[in-house]
């Protein structure tokens, strides 16, 4: 997320938005996973209800909580870090590029394959962020919005459609599962979603009992010790509903990243993240 416009407007400090950046502390170590998150808001499910607008969108605005950079030039660097990651990635890999999915123009994967493809391998499904603007063995993988899109494929009865993926795990990275509070965001401009459509497609709504076939998956649920209260809400309080529901999950706060490098990193192999995915897929 975070490559939403901005609604043009004069902003003026307001108790909400600075209160806000004053109470992020309390954070874990952010050095292994099935550990809490220490938000320290002071609030509570539904509090988001009670912010004035403009701090509810910066609780919603990722650019703003970065201490690298500044809002104005984080995005455009985010932008660059994943493009000359991806340059990398494509240099060291056979793939299988633009490979449409539907009818869109933006319908399209990129598939990357291991240096010796035959034989059997699992699957990492990696779904990037933007707010939505932009089978066997599986593992999901998301960012931001991207985050969101994989929690929803956790919460979907697949039965319905005659299949049963076998997905082995997910993780899911600085994300929203309460759409809620989006409506009331410079967001909801582009998206123009109604309160019914927000509310059908909210993980945090649309959580299930495990089910059989869910017992082999596990959950991570991870959070930038920089992204806003709101999203580390969200990502804690999704995180204990699963496993509430009797899903495998563990929670895990990641020090010293913001909304952006906290995925931006994953291309380094000593990454907290990066080792985190892999030891998941060894498990299996």
């Amino acid at each position: 997320m975070g490559v939403g416009r901005h609604r043009p407007r004069t902003r003026t400090p307001s108790p909400g938005g600075q209160g806000a950046r004053g109470r992020r502390d309390g954070r874990g170590t952010g050095t292994g996973t099935g550990i809490g998150i220490g938000i320290g808001t002071g609030r509570s499910m539904g509090g988001w209800r009670d912010m004035p607008a403009e701090a509810l969108e910066e609780q919603y605005s990722p650019s703003r909580w970065s201490p690298r950079l500044g809002r104005d030039t984080i995005i455009q660097a985010h932008l660059e870090a994943t493009a000359a990651g991806t340059q990398r990635a494509r240099a060291g890999a056979q793939t299988s590029l633009h490979v449409p999915y539907g009818d869109g123009e933006g319908e399209k994967l990129d598939i990357y394959f291991p240096t010796d493809p035959s034989g059997t391998f699992p699957v990492l499904v990696y779904i990037h962020g933007g707010y939505w603007q932009c089978l066997r063995g599986i593992y999901l993988c998301g960012h931001s919005a991207g985050a969101h899109l994989a929690a929803m494929v956790l919460s979907t009865d697949w039965t319905e459609y005659g299949v049963v993926p076998d997905i082995k795990g997910a993780v899911l990275v600085s994300g929203v599962y309460d759409l809620e509070p989006i409506l009331h965001t410079y967001v909801n401009d582009a998206l123009n979603m109604s309160r019914e459509v927000a509310q059908r497609n909210s993980p945090m709504l649309c959580i299930s009992p495990a089910a059989p076939a869910a017992a082999t998956c596990e959950v991570l649920v991870a959070v930038a010790q920089h992204d806003s209260p709101e999203f580390r809400r969200q990502s804690q309080e999704y995180g204990q509903a699963l496993r509430a529901a009797g899903w495998s999950v563990s929670l895990l706060d990641l020090a010293g990243v913001d909304h952006f490098d906290i995925i931006e990193k994953l291309a380094e192999d000593s990454y907290v993240l990066t080792q985190v995915i892999l030891n998941m897929i060894s498990r299996a």
